[in-house]
């Protein structure tokens, strides 16, 4: 395992879930709920739905190289719009609307809908669409997976027991603006590099 890699894939997961709907689902759906309810729940639905990107991701690397690379680079381009250009404003509301089925009930209850919120919010998100993309760069699965997945599972964390904290300290505008800007340089340098060889 290539620890670089690894903890790469790791910190800008990590950084493109925070300012996500879903985050925002897990700080108000931890309102209402145990946290640890939520983390359980959010994390294995998070869990699942990158092992599904990173599956996609190897279905990328049956395409020739040039049109995989032009592929992950305009997914790396759209992911940068979409943190740079989609008001915070927008993914809140998303967010909260995403977390109001939760109500307090038994433990199994609380778990199973958190789950079904993450995962069913988690569908074609930008999280997992670069999982996928990392998944056919770097044609390291593994890694990807268990970085990505692990990101994930902080991120649930951070969300159920700090998410509101976070918020006052890091304004999500700052941390789209970080995504975007660091997705945008991967989108261009891929873009780039398909078209000079």
């Amino acid at each position: 395992m290539n620890l670089g890699v690894f903890f790469g894939i790791f910190a800008v997961m990590f950084l493109l879930e925070l300012p996500d709907k879903t985050m925002i689902a897990t700080i108000v759906m931890s309102t209402k709920v145990r946290p640890s309810s939520i983390v359980i729940g959010a994390s294995t639905g998070f869990v699942l739905q990158m092992g599904i990107a990173v599956l996609a991701g190897g279905l990328l690397t049956l395409f020739p190289a040039h049109v995989k690379d032009l592929i992950v680079g305009v997914l790396f381009l759209g992911g940068a719009a979409y943190l740079l250009f989609v008001s915070e404003d927008v993914v809140e509301k998303e967010g909260e609307r995403e977390a109001q089925i939760e109500n307090k009930g038994s433990r199994w209850r609380e778990i199973s809908t958190a789950f079904t919120v993450i995962f069913i919010g988690e569908f074609g998100d930008l999280t997992q669409i670069q999982a996928a993309n990392f998944s056919a760069k770097t044609h390291r699965p593994l890694e990807v997976f268990l970085a990505s997945s692990l990101a994930m599972i902080v991120v649930s964390f951070v969300g159920a027991y700090g998410g509101q904290l976070l918020q006052r300290v890091v304004p999500l505008k700052k941390i789209r603006l970080g995504g975007g800007l660091i997705f945008a340089g991967l989108g261009v340098y891929t873009v780039v590099r398909v078209f000079t060889g």
